[in-house]
């Protein structure tokens, strides 16, 4: 007996012709190759806005070395565009491909000064980055000329800089860095009004320090370190919450009676419309190498206090220092353009 003979045939028509259009249009959707499949496919590229050898660098390489290790020796090329303060990294990576081929080792500077100091910036620190994980903060650490300015803590540079009829001079890692906004955040706070001199890499500003040019410096752990332990320059005090391990024989501002703490942070950007699929790998594969306790030692050695959080927290810290540094800037009146 036949569909036809019964009268099924008509009644089912519809039903057939279905089919066929229903399977069609789940197999694309069932083929869609997940967003990390086989991720990294090709070498990962992570832009930092500093030159060879300075603290961002440093950790950058760190950085790079343990992803490749976690991602099976897949290579993470650290690609170097220094210069405005890191703007010029930041611009390159806001227009690279959102594939998570492309990470910006984004700062406080970049992410989060930027937008306060220039009227009209090359990308919008905001819409135009999704934020991966915070990875470290970074202290500071006041230095100054051992022999051509003698004190031996904060008070007694305050002291002698009030008495400099020329005022004094402090050197910075470039215009619109955490270095420059912190060197007015400290001078208010030790009623010293400094004069800032920017620099346009690590070498020239020590250089500086060292030549008398500057009479200190708010330098990262990572320079200050070995340029104190040479005997060239001092250390007068760290501006973290806590003695840093680096170098724990440096008091805190807070331990020499001045209530303050400057810190900065950097942390992993993609570009917008990367997939989230992609960005929470990121995160984890992040975590985990921020996890190892090889990569801790290393990072702390480096002067850095290695955080990793989540991309929620990481947001939501932008935000929040965007706030923050901006009041800052503004005390000043300082425009970039």
């Amino acid at each position: 007996m036949t569909l036809a003979r019964r009268g099924l045939l008509p009644a089912l028509l519809p039903t057939l012709v279905a089919l066929p259009l229903a399977v069609a249009l789940l197999a694309p959707a069932a083929a869609q190759p997940s967003a990390t499949a086989g991720y990294p496919q090709r070498p990962v590229r992570l832009i930092v806005g500093f030159p060879a050898g300075a603290g961002p660098d440093i950790l950058a390489r760190l950085l790079a070395q343990k992803l490749s290790e976690h991602w099976g020796g897949q290579g993470v090329v650290v690609d170097n565009k220094p210069g405005a303060g890191g703007l010029i990294a930041a611009s390159e990576a806001a227009r690279a491909a959102p594939d998570g081929h492309t990470l910006l080792l984004g700062l406080t500077g970049n992410l989060v000064i930027a937008p306060a100091t220039y009227r009209k910036l090359p990308y919008d620190p905001l819409k135009d980055f999704v934020p991966v994980s915070q990875v470290v903060t970074s202290d500071f650490v006041l230095m100054s000329n051992t022999e051509k300015v003698p004190v031996r803590d904060v008070k007694e540079f305050a002291a002698w800089s009030q008495k400099q009829p020329k005022g004094i001079f402090m050197g910075t890692f470039g215009a619109g860095t955490p270095g420059h906004f912190g060197a007015f955040i400290l001078g208010d706070a030790v009623k010293v009004k400094p004069e800032v001199i920017h620099y346009k890499n690590t070498g020239d500003v020590i250089t500086g320090l060292v030549n008398g040019d500057v009479h200190a410096v708010l330098a990262s752990v990572g320079v200050a370190a070995p340029n104190v332990k040479a005997g060239r320059l001092s250390a007068l005090a760290v501006t973290g919450p806590a003695r840093n391990p680096a170098m724990p024989e440096v008091p805190t501002l807070k331990e020499q009676g001045i209530d303050l703490e400057i810190t900065s942070w950097f942390g992993i950007v993609v570009p917008a419309r990367t997939p989230m699929e992609l960005v929470d790998r990121l995160n984890a594969d992040l975590l985990k190498v921020l996890q190892s306790p090889d990569t801790r030692q290393r990072i702390e050695a480096a002067g850095f206090a290695p955080t990793g959080t989540s991309r929620e927290a990481f947001a939501r810290l932008i935000q929040s220092d965007t706030a923050v540094w901006g009041k800052a800037v503004a005390a000043t009146g300082y425009k970039a353009d």
